[in-house]
């Protein structure tokens, strides 16, 4: 497993922006897909946004596409999700986690199951 340490979460007024960042150590980052999750109160995980190892392929949930951009640098072992044009709906816990395997395709990353390492969290609240 790797681990994943998030960061950039805060309070925002809706319409704002924030950049969360999700940096790996213990592993060779390049050998993991990535992707973002959510939780808000009162409601499951869901998946946000997911990377496969290049960067080459993304995937976005439909409430966040056009809003959300998820990237990647492996050379500082860092992914990343832009949040733009943000609403009260984006409230929620953010989870980073890693999909072990270059060959892991997006339709997989779609699946919690398919993650060995997850992060802390990191709470992003957007006020009306």
């Amino acid at each position: 497993q790797v681990q994943l340490v998030e960061s950039g979460g805060g309070l925002v007024q809706a319409g704002g922006s924030l950049r969360l960042s999700c940096t790996a150590s213990g592993r060779t980052f390049s050998d993991y897909a990535m992707g973002w999750f959510r939780q808000a109160p009162g409601k499951e995980r869901g998946i946000v946004a997911t990377i496969v190892w290049t960067g080459a392929s993304t995937y976005y949930a439909d409430s966040v596409k056009g809003r959300f951009v998820i990237s990647r640098d492996n050379v500082k072992n860092t992914v990343y999700l832009q949040m733009n044009s943000l609403k009260p709906d984006d409230t929620a816990v953010y989870y980073c986690a890693a999909a072990p395997g270059r060959r892991v395709g997006i339709r997989a990353l779609l699946s919690a199951d398919v993650y060995d390492s997850w992060g802390q969290g990191t709470q992003v609240t957007v006020s009306s």
